[in-house]
């Protein structure tokens, strides 16, 4: 490969024609100084894309970081999968940049790809390898994927490219449930993320995770660490680290945000969206009686 500075930094007609692409009326945004997404896993059936899109419509924020896994190019190498919602995604996040917003992406594990343009900058997206992100209210956050501390994709790529295979799997078969689902008139829910929780092992591997991953930030000397990978949004406190995943939108569709104040909080996009179908489902319908 040639030196990725003499790469062209323009983007293709098709995803700078970004304007004037809404259709109806915009909801009411609520603004954040910060907002936090990864593992979108653009180019995969299990995307949650449209439900990724809402949120976007929903929220505006100063910084807005891509933390890792937001094009999946290990799916995309074995067969090309990219509809509509895939590249509104794109240009949702590209006109959040136009207009204002700094968006911040540092590649994961499945986009490693883009860890090769890191200090590049396209259509307004910075690329980093990694970040020190410091709150309102003073504190430093290391902004990493998270993958340079999971053991299996970092010493055993074949055995994560084969659980990649099996994750695969599940997530075509939630795809399935979830058609179902929307058929009866119910909303999203994960049967990847509820067979997850119930796994020992899996359940083991996240909690040794959290503690590696805030103890490499302690010793970074910064107050707390920012990262993706595992699907597992959380927040928790390990000797003074505090320890913040933003989750997925494969799975659960999270994002962390970050107050005017400095304040953190997890916003379960999937869940809302659920507790307001069971509100609608449970309003009483106004019925007309004639005199």
């Amino acid at each position: 490969m040639g030196d990725p500075r003499d790469l062209p930094r323009t983007l293709p007609p098709w995803l700078t024609a970004i304007d004037g692409d809404d259709a109806g009326p915009s909801p009411k945004r609520t603004r954040y100084r910060t907002i936090f997404i990864s593992d979108l896993h653009l180019g995969t059936p299990g995307s949650n894309a449209e439900l990724l899109l809402d949120f976007l419509k929903h929220h505006e924020c100063a910084t807005l970081y891509l933390v890792g896994d937001i094009v999946d190019g290990w799916q995309l190498r074995k067969g090309w999968y990219w509809p509509q919602a895939h590249n509104d995604v794109v240009r949702a996040i590209l006109k959040m940049a136009k207009h204002g917003t700094r968006v911040i992406y540092v590649p994961g594990n499945h986009d490693e790809h883009f860890r090769d343009y890191v200090g590049l900058e396209f259509g307004g997206i910075e690329l980093v390898g990694e970040d020190v992100h410091v709150t309102a209210d003073g504190r430093r956050l290391l902004v990493i994927h998270g993958d340079q501390f999971d053991n299996v994709v970092l010493y055993h790529k074949w055995l994560a490219f084969l659980g990649d295979w099996a994750y695969t799997m599940l997530l075509k078969s939630n795809g399935t449930v979830n058609w179902a689902r929307r058929r009866l008139g119910l909303p999203y829910w994960s049967l990847a993320a509820h067979m997850k929780k119930r796994v020992k092992n899996a359940v083991q591997f996240i909690s040794r995770f959290e503690e590696v991953v805030a103890h490499a930030a302690a010793d970074r000397n910064v107050d707390g660490v920012v990262c993706g990978h595992i699907h597992s949004a959380e927040i928790r406190e390990f000797d003074g680290v505090t320890y913040y995943n933003d989750g997925d939108w494969v799975e659960s569709c999270t994002a962390l945000v970050e107050h005017a104040c400095g304040r953190m909080e997890i916003i379960d996009w999937a869940e809302r969206h659920r507790a307001d179908a069971v509100a609608a489902r449970a309003k009483p319908k106004l019925t007309v009686v004639e005199a």
